[in-house]
């Protein structure tokens, strides 16, 4: 496992996401407005019924989208973001999002993260982006 192509502002990103990388998430691959990043179900990582907190699914997939649209190369942070929860996840559990660019427009955009399981879809996110201006916090130069 491990990071493939070739390096772009969203490994740049990655590097420093101190978040993702404290939960294990593995930056597979980010390029093109597409992403995979993977994370393995710890026992921290379980709620009051002993099955995977959503919250931590969601993480995963904002990280896929995170990387996803991060990868044209300008700084672009979440305008928001929805999850729906198709199937639980348990410890032990290799999640895979998928992240997909459905379109960008001037300084937004939309993504769409499947996360999977083993071959079978256990949550569907969609995510819309914001590219930032300078003046709004993004590189300068």
């Amino acid at each position: 496992m491990g990071e493939s192509g070739s390096r772009n502002a969203a490994h740049d990103m990655f590097d420093a996401d101190v978040a993702s990388k404290g939960l294990g998430i593995e930056l597979v691959s980010a390029a093109d407005g597409a992403a995979v990043a993977r994370m393995r179900v710890t026992a921290a990582m379980l709620n009051g019924h002993a099955i995977g907190h959503g919250g931590f699914v969601f993480l995963l997939a904002d990280t896929a989208f995170a990387l996803a649209c991060n990868s044209h190369g300008p700084v672009t942070v979440a305008a928001g973001g929805e999850i729906s929860f198709l199937r639980p996840v348990r410890e032990g559990d290799l999640l895979e999002a998928r992240a997909t660019e459905r379109t960008r427009y001037g300084r937004s955009g939309i993504y769409d993260v499947t996360v999977w399981r083993d071959g079978e879809v256990v949550a569907e996110f969609r995510g819309r982006s914001r590219t930032l201006s300078r003046d709004e916090g993004g590189p300068q130069g």
